[in-house]
């Protein structure tokens, strides 16, 4: 853990980060950048039935008490007043689904307790849940994606695409809301008679820190109502249409506002941004052409393409980046989604036992320095962009008696590069400029084996941030900036450089390589092989 050794009087916002696999709860210094605390919870996932995914609301909302509690202690270590934290940001799981009872204060089938606050007298209520929420990951929607392809003209996926920018996929909440409807009695219920409510985490999270049902703000922002389905992303509203083509009532959604304006109160104002669109905010991706690739459960590589929305022709998505402030304009990126990165080291880890710790795959990787011919094409929750196939499932191929656990520990680092090279080359397509270097973030990019290999398949440089924090940050930042704050001045031209160290590309146009790990680049062979994971 990062944190500051001395007192600090300066203004601090904080940031509620709230992954599908951890939750932390940071605290930074609004003139410099500086991360001064933090605190990590991590989060547990179920997997009741093949290809669903399954994560717990009473442990996410604990974890994010937890994480505020134990940081608020920290700070008061360092002599630093919790007073001097003007704002919270939110930033979190994007398609993650939940639905509660508006009247109870409960979610469905949940129980309200009290934990710790940041501030001596504020409510933060915790929720107790006998069942859990569909993730992102989870494919039980793919019957119901099915037969809304086929009622579609010519069973297009892409029949919603004008509107949302996304095709009709697993992955996106409003299909997890119908799953939710059709098939939980209680869901269904409560939608009849106006008690139910929809949100995504971070609507869930905001209603329970300011108030629940005495009084807790139902809403969301425009980054995290763009993967619904249900918001066109061009008027910036919920689409009566859309919510007519999935059979939701818009009385369960919540309002939209941006991502940067006070929502309510705790003892700190709150703000909001999707993960992804505050790990671009994070990077000071501002102008149009700039581009992140933020590695975690899965991989996210977005594009900012200023303010008109570019429709891919190439699979990616066309996402909201973000609206900082209610009377600024919005601007849009292109998105590359990627289901498994991190998934596939944690799976590595729990399901085969041969590593103990997912910070052990660069070293075992290392002994072997290449894949020996072994590939992996780890397609658990089917395959996102730029294919959106979610019948596909994973192979491992071009076994031999000498392939190891190292070998194997190789391939799944390089399942992810290619992954993103896959993403990049659409990228590239749809936009006609190629990119000339990757700005990167996340918990994977702390493996410096895998982010050479990302250079060398990419054939250009990756830079990494020294601090790389930078979803917490872009919703810090999101936040402090806020009118009503104004603790926090985004302007990239004037903003405290960050320190960053550059992985340059080690094969030459021919191939070869002076490095031990020498890459191959076989692309060819990994699309091949990414068309064999889909069931005829």
């Amino acid at each position: 853990m990062s944190t500051s050794s001395r007192p600090e009087a300066d203004s601090l916002v904080g940031a509620i980060d709230q992954g599908t696999s951890s939750t932390r709860f940071l605290v930074f210094n609004a003139k410099t950048a500086e991360l001064i605390s933090q605190h990590q919870v991590e989060i547990n996932q179920s997997f009741p039935k093949e290809g669903w995914v399954e994560e717990d609301p009473k442990e996410i909302l604990q974890s994010v008490c937890e994480c505020m509690e134990r940081t608020s202690e920290k700070l008061i270590q360092l002599n630093i007043n919790i007073s001097n934290v003007k704002a919270i940001g939110v930033t979190n799981q994007r398609e993650t689904t939940v639905v509660w009872d508006k009247e109870t204060g409960e979610p469905l089938y949940n129980a309200i307790g009290d934990c710790s606050p940041l501030g001596p007298s504020v409510p933060i209520f915790c929720l107790q849940s006998p069942t859990s929420q569909p993730v992102w990951l989870d494919l039980r929607t793919q019957s119901t994606v099915e037969k809304l392809i086929k009622k579609t003209p010519g069973k297009n996926k892409n029949h919603l695409k004008d509107k949302t920018g996304l095709p009709i996929s697993t992955y996106f909440s409003a299909l997890k809301l119908r799953w939710l409807m059709d098939n939980i009695e209680s869901v269904a219920e409560a939608v009849q008679t106006n008690r139910a409510v929809f949100g995504t985490v971070d609507s869930w999270l905001i209603w329970c820190l300011t108030g629940g049902k005495n009084g807790g703000v139902h809403c969301t922002d425009v980054t995290n109502a763009s993967r619904t389905m249900l918001f066109n992303i061009h008027t910036m509203q919920w689409d009566p249409e859309l919510c007519k083509y999935f059979d939701v009532p818009i009385e369960i959604l919540p309002e939209v506002r941006s991502s940067s304006e006070i929502y309510g109160y705790m003892v700190c104002n709150e703000y909001c941004l999707g993960d992804q669109s505050a790990a671009l905010v994070g990077q000071m991706c501002f102008k149009d052409g700039q581009a992140k690739n933020t590695y975690g459960t899965g991989c996210f590589m977005l594009k900012n393409t200023g303010v008109k929305p570019v429709m891919s022709d190439h699979g990616l998505l066309t996402t909201v980046a973000y609206k900082l402030g209610r009377d600024q304009p919005v601007y849009y990126a292109l998105e590359g989604s990627v289901a498994i990165a991190g998934a596939v080291v944690r799976w590595l880890k729990e399901n085969l036992g041969i590593i103990k710790s997912s910070s052990d795959i660069e070293k075992l990787a290392a002994t072997a320095g290449t894949s020996y011919g072994c590939y992996f094409v780890p397609a658990f929750s089917g395959l996102y962009a730029p294919y959106w196939e979610p019948s596909a499932r994973g192979i491992i191929c071009g076994l031999t008696q000498f392939t190891n656990s190292s070998h194997l520990a190789f391939a799944a680092l390089e399942a992810v590069c290619f992954q993103t090279r896959e993403v990049l080359d659409a990228m590239n397509q749809d936009s006609g400029v190629p990119l000339s270097q990757l700005q990167v973030d996340g918990g994977m990019t702390a493996n410096k084996l895998l982010m050479q290999l990302q250079a060398d398949i990419l054939c250009i440089p990756v830079v990494r941030p020294s601090m790389s924090e930078t979803t917490a940050l872009g919703a810090a930042m999101a936040a402090g900036a806020a009118e009503g704050v104004c603790v926090w001045t985004i302007n990239p031209d004037g903003m405290t450089s960050v320190t960053s160290e550059k992985y340059q590309p080690k094969i030459n146009p021919d191939g070869e390589s002076s490095d031990q790990f020498f890459v191959p680049n076989n692309l060819e062979l990994w699309l091949h092989l990414h068309k064999l994971t889909i069931p005829p």
